[in-house]
């Protein structure tokens, strides 16, 4: 009797254990659903009139949506390299695309399937991803699609930086992300497989759909497992090159001014391209809905930046009327829109809280509850209060960017100081009174001018990969 009363004794614990690290709405699954190169204005829920995106905006509408967060970087390797370790490009690991020395080369191949070579660097073991934090918490970690960590080092990819799972396509592989929309290679975890249905380069299923499949697949593996999970789905959409086919998804016609009727096709697909990422993210929704995690699960969408100068900018007011898009600091290449939606537990609430992608380390690390393995530094701020309804001061810090020795930038209040140009003086914008950066305000405050300055200087570690001219 006394062992039976011992092996039911030892089974309840089990049971608690189990139940402990089961997700719930205080220690929930986190979905977090990544756009690429989509300006801020593209979403109809913040302001487009050209592009429908329903489901997006329903979970705007059912959540809080914040107005004034900022990417990691104004291009995808330093901003998703500064949403995954929490460090801004002044300290992060990789700090643009490309770096002058260092690194590793290979061959980057271009839309029109030119073969260039360049170095790139990538995340190293030592660095402490959103992926480790969370694993060490109990999260279930995957990521689907598009890394752009691993540079050319095969050996940095996701699974081998954090993540559990990885389905996508790698820069260190090259046919692996070649042809874009439409990939017949892809990667499950470190082997790489064949997409048979687009074999000889037919256009069957499109990426967006690919992943949109796997990110389903990981869910609903996890669903009745005794483990809360991190999913970071990083869509291609809208990247150029703008390939979907009316087969894929139903263009629909824009009545505005176009040079060409190329230019005019052109929109139409771009505008397709974001539309069909839309569905996707509806179809992941009604999945939670249907297997009954939604309660228990954040579910958290961004843009890695601006939009791109390919996309029809003017037509489309793709970046609201931001000046810049992607690759400069100004408003229109690094300012995102950053949606948060939890049933019953994040309320509906339009925020200016100024925000970035270095506060998501520190706040997904507290909505894990997470104790162990979190980084030595960073640079952003736990955020979480303001998916609940509290209140957190974000506004009297500095945020701050930089593609070493050629732009740079900080935002502290209502003031950015930047500038774009190598060796161009630094320029000086009230964001409350001008957000579209059209008055240069540093002849009126030199004195503000210099201390940026000053204040920039301190934010910037030397880099290896990235030196100034006497380090």
């Amino acid at each position: 009797m006394k062992k039976n009363l011992g092996l039911l004794t030892l089974a309840a614990l089990a049971a608690q254990v189990a139940d402990a690290q089961k997700a719930t709405a205080d220690r929930p699954n986190i979905v977090f659903i990544l756009a690429d190169d989509m300006g801020y204005g593209d979403l109809s829920c913040f302001g487009s009139k050209h592009v429908r995106t329903p489901n997006i905006d329903r979970l705007s509408q059912q959540g809080t949506t914040f107005t004034q967060c900022y990417a990691g970087s104004g291009i995808s390797s330093p901003s998703r390299c500064s949403l995954m370790t929490g460090l801004n490009t002044g300290h992060t690991r990789i700090r643009d695309n490309q770096c002058p020395v260092g690194g590793r080369v290979g061959v980057k191949i271009n839309p029109k399937g030119d073969t260039t070579y360049i170095h790139r660097t990538n995340l190293m073991p030592e660095d402490t991803t959103i992926a480790t934090v969370l694993s060490a918490a109990g999260y279930r970690t995957c990521l689907v699609n598009k890394w752009h960590l691993d540079g050319y080092d095969p050996e940095a990819t996701p699974n081998h930086r954090g993540f559990d799972e990885f389905y996508g396509w790698t820069i260190s592989t090259v046919h692996s992300n070649a042809p874009y929309y439409y990939p017949y290679y892809r990667f499950d975890g470190d082997q790489l497989i064949n997409i048979r249905e687009n074999r000889n380069d037919r256009h069957v299923r499109h990426n967006t759909d690919i992943s949109t499949d796997d990110a389903i697949a990981f869910m609903r593996r996890q669903k009745d497992k005794q483990q809360p999970f991190f999913l970071y789905l990083a869509f291609d959409a809208p990247h150029e090159p703008y390939i979907i086919d009316e087969k894929t998804w139903r263009w629909h016609d824009i009545d505005e001014p176009f040079a060409s009727a190329e230019a005019k096709e052109n929109a139409q697909r771009y505008a397709a391209l974001i539309e069909h990422m839309d569905a996707a993210v509806g179809r992941v929704i009604r999945f939670l809905e249907k297997e009954g995690l939604r309660q228990n699960t954040i579910v958290i969408f961004a843009s890695d930046n601006g939009a791109a100068i390919q996309a029809p900018l003017p037509q489309l007011r793709c970046n609201a009327g931001f000046r810049g898009r992607k690759a400069q600091l100004y408003e229109g290449g690094i300012r995102v829109p950053l949606i948060i939606n939890m049933p019953g537990r994040v309320p509906v609430r339009r925020l200016e809280n100024i925000v970035y992608f270095p506060d998501m380390m520190p706040t997904l690390a507290q909505i894990a509850h997470a104790t162990t393995n979190l980084p030595q530094k960073t640079d952003g701020i736990d955020i979480s209060p303001l998916f609940f309804g509290q209140e957190v001061d974000t506004d009297h810090r500095m945020l701050y960017w930089e593609f070493t020795g050629k732009q740079r930038a900080a935002r502290l209040g209502n003031w950015k100081c930047v500038t774009i140009k190598k060796d161009a003086p630094l320029e000086l914008y009230n964001l409350k009174d001008d957000p579209g950066e059209q008055h240069n305000l540093a002849g009126e405050y030199p004195e503000m001018v210099q201390m940026f300055d000053l204040l920039m200087r301190q934010q910037r570690s030397p880099s290896e990969c990235w030196p100034l001219p006497g380090e």
